[in-house]
């Protein structure tokens, strides 16, 4: 006589099939969820990497050993830029900025050194290494420059017991604490929208003051500004404005800045109208810091000045750049001269700065005349048929060149780096339909228009022009 326990066709027999079957897709699809982080209702990545930790850390054994290294800056790298460490020691570093702006070391186990000036230094404790660690500066655009510093563990077991340490991806990516905030991107219809919000930069060029000595202070700030109406970027500029003051003056003219620091890291300023050595003028300050920066105009043309801490790309694209008008010995009187900075907006996530990889890339997300993307299409510049007009054109950059245009009208008059192409119609009656430039060249370029109407002006790259740097002068009897 059969058991009711073996009875298969009991009430309680099937019960317990039920529960076991139950239980085995149960596991079934715990298994596909463990090998497949990206499955709806998968664990997070951070708390599969938490987990990951902790069986890493199970796997080795303390040794009781202290790892003590000192790592410094050399440019724009760590020395060394590679540790390896006996898995299972606690490592001690200690960590001196050497270099000659501000820098920090973070690591990717949330051990962080802190801002550290020139000459600072810091200890960082470690703990126990139980596998390779990455750590980086978190300055805007320093890791991407090279400052990555990989720890190794020796010894252990596993995938990377070859002693390879993860490196960054394309996008700086890398480690378990999760991807980098996301990029923000915007429309030509948003961009418009926003500009018809905004008081336009008078693009006038202001007249030589008195004298033969200028005097300026230029002040660092860190604030937030807007792109749109509903996105922000963290940009850096002097005396608030990007671009910064536009300086005129003559040859032999001498301008003396006093720079003041009010930001939160290095900065510094280099004046392409100066000839001067960088060694000292040029020196990236501490924050609170001043330096004076004194240069004689030797030469005319429209030069651009711009901060020159590495990454010089990262600062320029974050609103460190402006002009300098010298003017040629030989000009003539216009009605009107204005002046035009070029410059490419390469967005971060909403309320950050730059996005560094982008800015590799030189793919920009917008572009502008005077800082702000099509400020002068919401606004238009009035002048009169049959006025003299000079536009002085600079490209800031900080990659990508520009093909300068007035739609309607052709210029007589091209003056470029420092000689004049066209001169009151050139040789033959010609005549010059753009003014190209390179990143950091200038001119000027001159011109009258003949009939009344709106004569948009562009960057003739048109996909850059359709991103921001275009105008319009609206010529009236």
């Amino acid at each position: 006589m059969k058991s009711p326990a073996s009875d298969t066709h009991s009430p309680l027999s099937r019960t317990a099939v039920a529960v076991m079957g139950l239980v085995t897709v149960l596991a079934l699809v715990v298994a596909v969820i463990l090998s497949n982080p990206g499955a709806p209702g998968a664990a997070s990545s951070s708390s599969m990497n938490q987990t990951h930790e902790a069986t890493a850390s199970a796997h080795v054994t303390p040794t009781g050993e202290t790892t003590r290294v000192t790592v410094g800056v050399d440019g724009m790298s760590f020395t060394p830029s590679r540790i390896e460490v006996p898995a299972g020691n606690s490592l001690i570093i200690t960590f001196t900025n050497t270099g000659d702006q501000r820098h920090d070391l973070v690591l990717e186990n949330a051990v962080e050194s802190g801002s550290l000036a020139p000459g600072e230094s810091t200890t960082l404790d470690v703990g126990i290494v139980s596998s390779h660690i990455e750590g980086w500066c978190s300055l805007p655009g320093h890791r991407q420059m090279g400052m990555v510093l990989n720890i190794i563990a020796t010894g252990i077991e596993g995938d990377n017991a070859n002693g390879e340490a993860k490196t960054s991806d394309s996008a700086g990516h890398t480690g378990h604490l999760g991807h980098a905030a996301s990029s923000s991107s915007v429309n030509t219809h948003d961009l418009l929208t926003h500009a018809k919000t905004r008081e336009p930069r008078d693009p006038t060029l202001s007249p030589i003051p008195n004298g033969d000595v200028h005097k300026y202070t230029f002040t660092i700030t860190e604030h937030t500004d807007k792109i749109t109406d509903t996105l922000t970027q963290e940009t850096w500029t002097f005396n608030e404005t990007s671009p910064g003051p536009t300086l005129h003056g003559k040859i032999g003219d001498t301008f003396r800045i006093t720079l003041v620091n009010k930001g939160t890291m290095s900065h510094s300023i280099d004046f392409h109208a100066g000839l001067v050595s960088p060694d000292a003028n040029m020196r990236s300050i501490e924050p609170g810091e001043t330096l004076t920066y004194e240069f004689v105009a030797h030469n005319a043309g429209i030069w651009l000045y711009h901060c020159g801490t590495p990454p010089m790309s990262m600062h320029i694209a974050n609103g460190m750049y402006g002009a300098v008008v010298i003017d040629p010995s030989d000009l003539d009187p216009v009605d009107h001269e204005y002046v035009m900075i070029a410059a490419e907006t390469y967005l971060g996530a909403n309320g950050e700065t730059a996005d560094a990889n982008k800015l590799a890339a030189m793919i920009p997300d917008a572009t502008a005349f005077n800082g702000i993307p099509f400020q002068y299409s919401a606004h238009p510049i009035n002048v009169k048929v049959g006025d003299r007009i000079r536009v002085w054109v600079l490209d800031a950059g900080p990659n990508l060149p520009i093909s300068f245009h007035v739609v309607g009208t052709q210029f007589d008059t091209v003056w470029r780096e420092g000689d004049y192409l066209i001169q009151e119609r050139g040789r033959g009656g010609g005549a010059a339909q753009v003014l190209s430039l390179q990143a950091a060249e200038g001119g000027f370029v001159e011109f009258t228009p003949l009939e009344a109407g709106h004569y948009p002006f562009v960057n003739h790259a048109m996909s850059l022009a359709e991103k921001g740097l275009r105008g319009v002068f609206n010529v009236t009897e």
